[in-house]
C-alpha cells in the first residue's frame, strides 16, 4: 500500500492571516463553498494553524491554512501568534485580512514581510455587508497605491466578491505555477530505472515512505521502466536486467554499497538528493558540503529533520549521520537535532546545518530555511549529499 499522507507538501499552500475576529475561517468556508473550519462571533475562536486540503478548479490540490489571529496578547496568545508567524513561511499564496480603515500598521508588516519571501499576497477587505461602500473604495484605493497588491472587497455571509477573490486567486496561483519535478532532466520516456529501496523501520507497516512512493508514482507518469529491489537484491537485480540501468535510485544509508555494483554507463542518485533539488538549493547545498571536511572537535552541527518521529536505535539523522561526523571530526563534536518546524531561530550557533530531504514539507517552507541560514552565514547541505561526501562519493553522483 502506497501512502499519500504527505501530499499535502506537495499542494498549493494558501495562508489565510488577519486579526482575531477577521473572519478568516469564515472565508475559507465562502471560498470552498463548505463549513470546514469553526466559525463564532468570540474572538480567538482558531487557537492554532488548522490545515484542510481541498481542489480549486483552476489551482488545483491546494492546502488551506487558517490560523489564529497574529494579534492575540498573553503568554498563549504569543505562542499562538508564533505559530501563526511559522505557517506564514509555508504560504505559497498569502490572504490578508483587512478589518480596519485607519491602524492598517500590522498588515503593512505582514505584507512587507511575504513580499521579502516573494510570496504573492491579496488583500481582503472583508465583511462588505457591514461597511460602507465608500469608506471601502477609500481603503482600496489606497492599498493598491502604497502596497501595489491586488486587493479584493468581499462577504462571506452574502457571497458577494467571493468568486472575484477566487478568479484572483486562479490567476495569481496560474502565473506562479511550479513545474518542477522530483527527477528532473536526469530520465526521459522509456529509460529504464532501477530504485533501491530497504525497507525503513520507521515506516508503517506494508507502506513505503514518501520519498519512494512520490518518485514511483512520477517515473510512471514519465513512462519510464521500473524496477525496485532491496539493498542486498541490487546486483542479482542489474545482473537479471538485460540492459544496465539508465539510473539508479538508491536510499542514502546504502549509497556505498550500491555505488560498489553500479555499472559505469549508469547514472546514481539517491532519493534524499533528489527530494533535495526538488525542494530546496542544489548547488548551495552542494557547495556546504565542502565545510563537512573543516568540522574539528569544537564545532556544533544542527541536524534538522522536517518530520517528527519516534527515534530509532539506527536513526539516520540523530545516531548514524552524528557518527560519521564524529569520526572524521571528533568524538566531543556536539550535534543537536531539531524536528518538525521547531528549527531554531539562533542559527549563528552552529558551523553546519544538514537538512533532510523535507518530503513533508512544500518547498515554500524548505526555502525559507535555507534563507535563514543564507541570513545567519552558516552552510546547510543534506543527508543524501553529507552522506555521499563523507562515503567519498559525492563526485561521483548526479545531481539533478
Amino acid at each position: 500500500m502506497i501512502s499519500d499522507k504527505a501530499s499535502a507538501a506537495n499542494r498549493t499552500h494558501i495562508g489565510v492571516f488577519g486579526k482575531m475576529n477577521a473572519g478568516k475561517s469564515s472565508l475559507i468556508n465562502a471560498l470552498v463553498r463548505q463549513d470546514v473550519s469553526i466559525v463564532s462571533d468570540h474572538a480567538g475562536t482558531t487557537t492554532d494553524v488548522v490545515r484542510k486540503a481541498m481542489e480549486i478548479h483552476g489551482i488545483g490540490p491546494c492546502l488551506f491554512l487558517d490560523t489564529a489571529g497574529y494579534d492575540d496578547a498573553g503568554e498563549l496568545g504569543e505562542k499562538r501568534s508564533e505559530r501563526t508567524r511559522k505557517a506564514g513561511t509555508q504560504a505559497d499564496l498569502a490572504l490578508i485580512l483587512y478589518t480596519e480603515d485607519e491602524d492598517d500598521h500590522i498588515e503593512r508588516e505582514w505584507i512587507d514581510a511575504f513580499q521579502k519571501r516573494k510570496t504573492p499576497v491579496i488583500a481582503v477587505i472583508a465583511k462588505s455587508d457591514q461597511r460602507q461602500e465608500e469608506e471601502m473604495q477609500a481603503l482600496k484605493n489606497r492599498i493598491e497605491k502604497s502596497m501595489d497588491i491586488p486587493v479584493v472587497i468581499c462577504s462571506s455571509k452574502t457571497g458577494e466578491g467571493i468568486d472575484a477573490l477566487r478568479e484572483t486567486m486562479v490567476r495569481i496561483a496560474g502565473e506562479r505555477k511550479n513545474t518542477r519535478t522530483i527527477t528532473g532532466t536526469l530520465v526521459k520516456e522509456g529509460d529504464s530505472v532501477l530504485l533501491v529501496m530497504p525497507q525503513d523501520k520507521s515506516a508503517p507497516q506494508g507502506r513505503l515512505i514518501q520519498p519512494q512512493a512520490q518518485t514511483i508514482r512520477e517515473l510512471l507518469e514519465k513512462h519510464c521502466m521500473i524496477s525496485c529491489c532491496a539493498a542486498e537484491e541490487t546486483a542479482a537485480m542489474i545482473a537479471n536486467m538485460k540492459k544496465a540501468p539508465d539510473l539508479i535510485i538508491t536510499d542514502s544509508q546504502v549509497f556505498h554499497e550500491v555505488y560498489e555494483v553500479t555499472p559505469p554507463e549508469t547514472k546514481l542518485t539517491s532519493f534524499s538528493i533528489l527530494f533535495a533539488a526538488f525542494k530546496g538549493d542544489i548547488e548551495y547545498y552542494a557547495k556546504s558540503a565542502e565545510e563537512i571536511f573543516r568540522l574539528n572537535e569544537n564545532s556544533k552541527v544542527l541536524i534538522a529533520e522536517c518530520c517528527s518521529h519516534a527515534p530509532l536505535s539506527e536513526d539516520i539523522g540523530r545516531v548514524k549521520i552524528p557518527r560519521m561526523l564524529r569520526k572524521l571530526a571528533g568524538e566531543n563534536l556536539q550535534v543537536d537535532v531539531s524536528a518538525g518546524m521547531d528549527f531554531p531561530d539562533n542559527l549563528n550557533q552552529y558551523d553546519l546545518i544538514i537538512q533532510c530531504g523535507g518530503c513533508m514539507f512544500n518547498r515554500k517552507y524548505i526555502i525559507s530555511r535555507i534563507n535563514q541560514a543564507k541570513e545567519a552565514g552558516v552552510p546547510m547541505t543534506t543527508y543524501g549529499i553529507a552522506i555521499a561526501g563523507l562515503q567519498g562519493i559525492l563526485d561521483k553522483v548526479v545531481l539533478p
